[in-house]
């Protein structure tokens, strides 16, 4: 007598779904992959009913379809993979982390007006008094693999302070402060120079809280005068001008990948 299987869980179903090759996705996730927008976005466009696959409008975010056949519209045009790109900017001091500010103040989008790219989004964000290394793709499996508290993608920062800093107040920083209910922790801080009334230390952090650095500053005492991003893993700021915008290398892109865990995911 042939035993009988119990059913599938509707999760079970889904995971062998994502498994199938990884072509087969919900709906969300394939417009993300696709470049088009990002899952959040997409949600909001399917529940709108102006999303439809092979020519029929779906409003059901769990719906399952398969890149390799399904045909993707929104709003009645077609979509399709836009080619992935990777840029680097040296972030100005001054400019807002956003393509459209509602005080009308200048954005980081206007350092990239020669990329007629419509969803090219930053990778994190670096605050308006903040400068340096910003990454921004259309990738939004990478942006998430990057941030992703889990992977601990390290963010080195070079910061001017309004003092010399001394041994005790850095290390203090990679002990842990506790601020506002949080604990904050650099995973390095070290004295890079000082002169006669303030000093540059480096901070090394492997998390993102909101103004981590200027925070922890201000619970030793210290006022932060300049925060310039140095680095996001192995990629250096080097000496990209002020302003100016990249394509990463071949190379630089793999080793992010690498440490992000794409490799060992087989996302690519």
């Amino acid at each position: 007598m042939r035993e009988r299987r119990p059913p599938q869980k509707s999760h079970e179903r889904g995971k062998a779904n994502a498994d199938a090759g990884g072509k087969r996705v919900t709906l969300p996730r394939a417009l993300s992959k696709l470049g088009y927008c990002s899952r959040t976005q997409a949600e909001r466009l399917i529940g709108e009913g102006r999303v439809a696959v092979n020519g029929r409008i779906i409003r059901n975010l769990d719906a399952w379809v398969d890149l390799s056949f399904a045909k993707l519209e929104v709003d009645g045009a077609p979509i399709a993979a836009e080619a992935k790109i990777y840029l680097m900017l040296n972030k100005p001091r001054g400019l807002v982390t956003t393509r459209h500010d509602p005080e009308g103040r200048p954005t980081v989008y206007d350092c990239l007006k020669e990329f007629e790219i419509p969803h090219l989004s930053p990778v994190g964000r670096l605050d308006k008094a903040s400068e340096g290394l910003l990454l921004f793709t259309n990738d939004t499996e990478f942006a998430q693999a990057l941030l992703d508290p889990i992977t601990h993608v390290t963010k080195t920062y070079h910061v001017q302070v309004d003092r010399i800093m001394d041994a005790e107040s850095l290390a203090e920083m990679t002990y842990g402060i506790r601020n506002d209910g949080e604990v904050l922790t650099a995973t390095a801080a070290r004295l890079l120079r000082s002169g006669d009334r303030n000093s540059w230390i480096e901070v090394e952090l492997d998390e993102g809280r909101n103004r981590q650095i200027r925070r922890m500053l201000e619970a030793t005492g210290a006022e932060c005068l300049r925060l310039v991003r140095v680095a996001i893993g192995g990629l250096d700021l080097g000496e990209l001008p002020k302003g100016s915008v990249r394509t990463l290398t071949e190379a630089e892109l793999r080793d992010l990948k690498r440490r992000a865990g794409m490799e060992r995911t087989g996302r690519n």
